[in-house]
């Protein structure tokens, strides 16, 4: 007698599929949720503990250097000893870590807890991603990377809003205090109901994993010390110099390792590689969409930081709303098209936004553009997700989801330096305050459409004249990844 075989999941009847998701997708909003939930605790932050404007920078700059530097690693790391064990470290991690941001007396120890949380989200990240692509596939991926793009998309939105309520109604320190319990309540599910994947007898890539750690952390620290010191400054170019030797090494480091951190076959498919520049791009204009308008909100419309993050709730609400009708219209129509059209909306919003004045209305001026990029968001997250991980074996699912997290983290930093550099250089002596506040935001702003300009440009060239095959071999990683939706094949 022949067994039916559930398509949802590798191994049926075993498993609560809605557990997994709920216990992958949790962990990673509460990292998701402290990449932004600082930006609108800032100011009441700065006056609790009396923080120069420099020590301010690095709050945030220390957990974005150590989560873009370490993500490769982290991604081997559960190849290696099993993503569900790795997985559960790193919530421990990260949860001792924002226990000690909520209870930091000083700022050294505020900054170095704030670099602990970013080695655990390191370790959280690529394993959520490659433990979903584990757990699902067919039509149930689709679903679940749904889910996983709307939680991207929304947890930085969510992040500003969390961060503002908490500062105005309680303190800075309760938005990372309700990291604690959430922490705990998953490092007890998490054994419960993910998998465990197979661990490799293989040894780490001991070369590759020092240099991509050190070469991707010289090169945002290069990037963030630019911005706040200047692109001539002597620190600033041998950050630079540093971290383009050490990726040199890195990348014939992997082209000769026998289990590389970070395989180059990865970028051997036009699409992937696609996919991660338009991470790279799109991340860079959206985090400077956040920092920014906080900014412009706060300091031009007069918005407590609760009243700033409640006025990113328009777009959070059309971002969820889009992100999950993503799995019917790709069923329809494929991943491409939803992608170029997120992005371009994304676009258009961001030209919108950056036309501010200091007597803008937040109706016309920040509202509505933001529905339009709330709207792109949605569209584009779930197929730059979807695309970053198409064609990878199961071997190489964590090393891929580690590439799709590294590029999503660099972008983050690069775009943040880039754009506060182009504020600065912006910025004319004498104006007032708010005009002067009103014009970096603008060109800040019109930059980051710039970027998602590239990332439209690089949609169309290497994403939409691609037509992925379907892979036939056993423990190929796909669902429904192609361009238009197709069967997924397997041995």
């Amino acid at each position: 007698m022949t067994r039916t075989r559930n398509p949802g999941t590798k191994n049926p009847g075993s498993r609560n599929t809605a557990a997994i998701l709920t216990v992958i997708l949790v962990s990673y909003f509460m990292i998701l949720l402290d990449n932004s939930v600082i930006f609108t605790a800032l100011p009441s932050l700065a006056v609790d503990l009396g923080l120069a404007p420099a020590e301010l920078a690095w709050v945030q700059d220390a957990y974005t250097l150590v989560f873009g530097g370490l993500l490769l690693l982290g991604a081997r790391a559960g190849d290696i000893l099993g993503r569900r064990r790795v997985f559960v470290f790193g919530l421990a991690v990260f949860s001792i870590a924002s226990l000690l941001i909520a209870l930091a007396p000083t700022a050294w120890i505020l900054i170095a807890a704030r670099a602990l949380q970013g080695v655990g989200a390191a370790i959280v990240a690529p394993s959520a991603l490659s433990l979903l692509t584990a757990s699902f596939e067919g039509a149930a991926r689709d679903r679940a990377v749904a889910w996983y793009a709307a939680t991207a998309g929304i947890g930085a939105s969510l992040g500003m809003l969390v961060g503002g309520a908490a500062a105005t109604l309680l303190s800075w320190r309760a938005g990372f205090w309700i990291n604690v319990p959430i922490g705990i309540a998953m490092i007890v599910l998490a054994p419960r109901f993910l998998p465990e994947t197979p661990t490799s007898p293989g040894r780490f890539d001991a070369t590759g994993a020092i240099t991509s750690t050190l070469g991707i952390g010289a090169l945002v620290f290069a990037l963030l010390h630019g911005a706040e010191d200047g692109w001539g400054d002597l620190l600033t170019l041998a950050s630079f110099a540093a971290a383009t030797a050490l990726l040199l090494v890195f990348v014939l480091a992997e082209s000769r390792a026998a289990q590389p951190i970070m395989p180059l076959r990865l970028f051997s498919s036009r699409i992937r590689t696609g996919a991660y520049l338009v991470r790279l791009t799109y991340l860079g204009a959206m985090i400077g969409f956040f920092f920014f308008t906080t900014q412009f909100l706060q300091g031009v419309l007069g918005f407590t930081a609760m009243q700033a993050g409640l006025a990113f709730l328009p777009m959070t609400l059309v971002n969820f709303v889009v992100a999950m009708a993503i799995p019917r219209l790709v069923a329809r129509v494929g991943n491409t098209w939803p992608l170029v059209v997120g992005v371009a909306l994304t676009l258009a919003g961001m030209l919108w936004l950056s036309r501010l004045a200091p007597d803008s209305a937040y109706v016309t001026g920040v509202a509505l553009p933001m529905l339009l990029i709330g709207a792109g968001q949605g569209l584009a997250f779930a197929p730059m997700t979807t695309f970053g991980i198409s064609g990878a074996t199961t071997a190489d699912a964590g090393a891929a989801s580690g590439v799709v997290n590294t590029f999503h983290q660099v972008g983050m930093s690069l775009g943040l330096g880039v754009l506060v550099a182009v504020a600065a250089a912006s910025d004319v002596q004498g104006e007032a305050t708010e005009t002067a506040l009103t014009g970096e935001v603008s060109a800040a702003l019109t930059a980051a459409a710039v970027l998602l300009g590239v990332a439209l440009i690089l949609a169309l060239a290497l994403i939409v004249p691609s037509r992925p095959r379907i892979p036939v071999v056993g423990g190929t990683v796909s669902t429904s990844l192609s361009t238009r939706p197709t069967r997924t094949l397997e041995a």
